[in-house]
């Protein structure tokens, strides 16, 4: 790993997932010279479907990048949730009348479809990328920071951004903590389209089956070419402190009594992989000196929401706004950036929105899998609301806000307790 012959960057991005490869695209547009540093050998990722809310399409937009992720991808009609054990519709989403609402589409692509428009166009703006460089220890210095790497190699920048992960090795100079076990874990299959058409499954929505401890999302990738599935379940081995849980037998047990449309998807998941679900409590603080946390080392939700790469691409963007508002002007080997207003400014309202969101997923996820009188209470109250009620989006999905200021409510909360069933 050698850049004795590259010009000192500006920025150095340690991590090569979505999150590092928009944020370099965004501070390269800005006019920086960015390093990013990954520590696999090739970058790649693995994994199947991503949701991209209208506060992503919004930025893919202003990055020049929406047309070639659309053509990637799917705009699918309608979010449909579901009772995962009789079928019946609770509610929906219209998505066609929600792109008019946030001036953005919804759209759901191939994760290494994304992965793959981001690396593309960092090569187009001239990024620095490395491979093969794991990321050990990070350290201020005067007037920057600089990355050491395991094979004993450093550099140096203005800045770095630590987008390295839920497992970051920078955020333990923030916080003292540990992700947080949610003891639900993810199975995830995408397979061709003609190999689920027979089983009644939606061929132009996204679909989310919530049960009692488990849930199962199916929709469109790839024009319609193939199809994403994701099944999501508590396992008790987790919950009895065993280290082998989330295991294909568990997930079998899970499902059982479910609708057919998930019994005859449950057959056709990867069985050699699963993703434990973790997230940590929010912090604060993303900011050490000129070391900022970005993505999944500041914030990792769990999936309930579909925002987390989501909210990386935003935070890369907003940090890029602060940048651009500033109006630097390079003056030798310096950006001319003011970082120390550019980080205060992202960290002060980025902090706050994620914690939000964070939080927010954790009770998502509680709602989404009650279960008896409780499940009966939850689909009583999704029955009753309005397809066109934008109430629990506007906050999430509406412009993405550059300061505190800007953020928005908050949507009204709603007891289950609240809701009175009729007596039989």
């Amino acid at each position: 790993m050698s850049t004795e012959d590259s010009p000192r960057p500006d920025v150095l991005v340690v991590g090569g997932g979505i999150g590092g490869l928009s944020t370099a695209l965004a501070l390269t547009r800005q006019g920086l010279r960015v390093r990013l540093y990954e520590q696999a050998a090739e970058f790649g990722e693995v994994g199947a479907g991503l949701q991209l809310a209208p506060n992503c399409t919004r930025v893919l937009d202003d990055h020049g990048l929406l047309d070639e992720a659309v053509a990637l991808g799917v705009l699918p009609e309608r979010m449909v949730m579901k009772d995962a054990l009789n079928a019946e519709e609770l509610t929906h989403l219209d998505l066609e009348d929600l792109e008019h609402r946030y001036g953005s589409p919804y759209l759901v692509i191939h994760r290494s479809d994304l992965h793959g428009i981001f690396l593309r166009a960092c090569r187009r703006s001239g990024v620095d990328l490395i491979n093969g460089a794991r990321c050990t220890a990070y350290e201020n210095t005067v007037g920057g920071a600089r990355v050491t790497f395991a094979d004993g190699t450093a550099d140096e920048a203005e800045v770095v951004i630590a987008a390295d992960g839920l497992h970051s090795t920078a955020r333990p100079l923030l916080v003292a903590d540990e992700p947080v076990n949610s003891a639900y874990v993810s199975y995830r299959g995408t397979v061709s389209f003609d190999q689920v058409r027979a089983h009644a499954v939606h061929e132009k929505d996204v679909v989310v089956y919530v049960g009692p401890r488990c849930h199962f999302v199916q929709y469109p990738l790839r024009g319609g070419e193939m199809f994403n599935q994701v099944a999501v379940f508590e396992s008790p081995r987790a919950l009895a402190g065993e280290e082998d849980w989330g295991t294909p037998d568990e997930l079998d047990r899970a499902f059982e009594g479910t609708c057919a449309q998930i019994r005859q998807g449950l057959p056709l998941m990867w069985r050699d992989r699963r993703w434990r679900m973790y997230d940590r409590d929010p912090i604060p603080n993303w900011v050490t000196g000129r070391i900022a946390l970005l993505g999944d080392a500041a914030h990792p939700p769990l999936q309930y929401m579909a925002q987390g790469a989501v909210m990386a691409i935003e935070d890369g963007w907003v940090l890029a706004e602060h940048v651009r508002a500033g109006r630097p002007r390079r003056t030798g080997h310096s950006s001319g950036v003011d970082w120390a207003a550019a980080l205060a400014a992202y960290e002060a309202v980025r902090a706050e929105h994620c914690r939000r969101v964070v939080l927010t997923a954790r009770e998502w996820g509680g709602l989404w899998h009650v279960e008896g009188t409780r499940r009966l209470q939850r689909n009583a109250l999704l029955r009753s609301r309005d397809p066109y009620d934008y109430g629990f989006t506007d906050w999430v999905y509406g412009p993405t806000a550059l300061t505190p200021d800007r953020l928005p409510d908050l949507y009204p909360a709603v007891s289950l307790d609240s809701v009175r069933l009729p007596v039989s």
